[in-house]
């Protein structure tokens, strides 16, 4: 298939992917010298990964398991497109990896972030409060004090004119859009356990 490409474009593509494969090499290395085992920050990222979801696994409440896990996976998936965006139009960075090869950072935001936002959507239905007012509370929260937290010890850096208040509209997006897509789906769920009835 690329014999088929015009040179100029199999040229521009080759050069990408040395590019790509350097710069994976380069952050393997970086990852080696100032990130892997021997430091408390790869440490803290792998805290970041796997306490989580330890808590998440013994606290979910199983009756509404999917619907719980829907969300959160909802959450997930768009932080990691907004951080594998961010980090490579340089608005924000990790100095620490727990990860070398992904392009995105795999903790934070992909691991820590969606399992808070899970049990607190589990303790609304429970308390059957308000889902919007709480969950602006998580986002302050993490917006305002947990990043700046993170970035007083340079586990996050924000670059390029981006600062907490475009943090605090991206968990915004992220959780509306993720509610929005979570209750499409109950509602097609709903009509379809409907229309098995009639």
């Amino acid at each position: 298939m690329r014999k088929n490409l015009p040179q100029e474009q199999l040229e521009r593509l080759n050069e990408l992917k040395i590019n790509q494969e350097k710069s994976v090499k380069e952050w393997v290395d970086y990852w080696i010298d100032y990130s892997s085992f021997d430091t408390w920050q790869f440490w803290i990222n792998v805290g970041f990964i796997i306490i989580p979801l330890i808590v998440l696994y013994i606290t979910i409440d199983k009756k509404r398991v999917f619907l719980l896990g829907f969300f959160g996976f909802n959450i997930h998936v768009w932080m990691v497109y907004t951080d594998a965006i961010g980090t490579r139009f340089n608005f924000f960075e990790y100095p620490y990896k727990a990860i070398p090869i992904l392009p995105m950072h795999v903790g934070i935001d992909t691991s820590l972030v969606p399992v808070l936002f899970i049990l607190l959507y589990q303790w609304i239905l429970n308390n059957k409060k308000n889902f919007y007012l709480y969950n602006f509370g998580l986002i302050l929260f993490l917006s305002f004090i947990f990043k700046p937290i993170l970035g007083a010890h340079h586990l996050f850096h924000l670059k390029n004119g981006a600062n907490y208040l475009h943090i605090f509209l991206l968990y915004v997006f992220v959780v509306l859009f993720s509610k929005l897509i979570t209750n499409v789906f109950l509602h097609l769920n709903s009509k379809a356990a409907l229309s098995e009835t009639d």
